[in-house]
């Protein structure tokens, strides 16, 4: 599904990506491990086309994504839900919603009705469709912006710390709609995550250091050691 490969990212003459190497199979999920500031949200941007590597591919499908735009990439399946959720706050949840069409490959016509799918994995959103994006609790605004991202009928989403600044409750929600989607729809599943939990959910895991990936392999064989190094505080 997702293939990347030597990949080298610099911001100015700094080094921040090394040589990454990182695949997510079709119907899997797969998770993004390590600590503050080692690369991780900074390989999903290069991923979504907002930052250009200096080496390296990054192929999707069987198509070579490098040199095209962000948009061109959603048309193609990417869903994306960066860190800090991004939705438009004076927009309502229903208005929220379906600018997600506008990165389907195909526009639609007529109506654009939201999927019943859609309030199946985020029930909170029906009972709120006239609210502001704004009013909503951090937990509720996540449910909203990968509801959002859904609409576009990715192949593959993309989250980044999906749990952040949430209360518990609302993370194991989540954890269980997102679960839900790689199960019944086929959707592959990248995130940056570092609520232990959620981490075991996935399929696998790559873990990073200083720009690199220095461990991976099955979440079923994440070890205490592996976690203490890259998700401890």
């Amino acid at each position: 599904m997702l293939q990347v490969s030597g990949l080298n990212v610099y911001y100015g003459e700094s080094h921040i990506l090394r040589d990454v190497d990182l695949s997510v199979p079709k119907g899997q999920m797969v998770c993004l491990i390590g600590r503050n500031g080692v690369g991780k949200t900074t390989l999903l941007k290069t991923i979504m086309g907002l930052i250009q590597p200096r080496r390296g591919s990054i192929v999707f499908g069987d198509r070579p994504i490098t040199g095209i735009s962000p948009d061109q990439r959603a048309r193609l399946g990417i869903g994306y839900v960066p860190q800090g959720r991004e939705i438009i706050p004076r927009l309502t949840v229903k208005e929220n919603l379906i600018l997600g069409f506008e990165a389907r490959a195909e526009k639609v016509k007529g109506p654009k009705n939201i999927p019943d799918e859609i309030f199946e994995l985020f029930p909170v959103l029906k009972t709120m469709l006239g609210r502001m994006g704004g009013d909503l609790s951090g937990g509720q605004q996540q449910q909203l912006a990968i509801a959002r991202a859904l609409m576009g009928n990715p192949k593959l989403l993309v989250l980044d710390e999906p749990t952040e600044g949430i209360q518990p409750s609302i993370i194991l929600d989540i954890e269980a709609a997102v679960r839900r989607i790689v199960a019944t729809t086929g959707i592959s599943v990248l995130l940056v995550e570092q609520h232990l939990h959620f981490v075991r959910q996935a399929d696998r895991y790559y873990a990073m250091q200083k720009g690199g990936i220095v461990a991976s392999g099955p979440t079923s064989e994440l070890s205490n050691e592996v976690i203490q190094r890259f998700l401890a505080v």
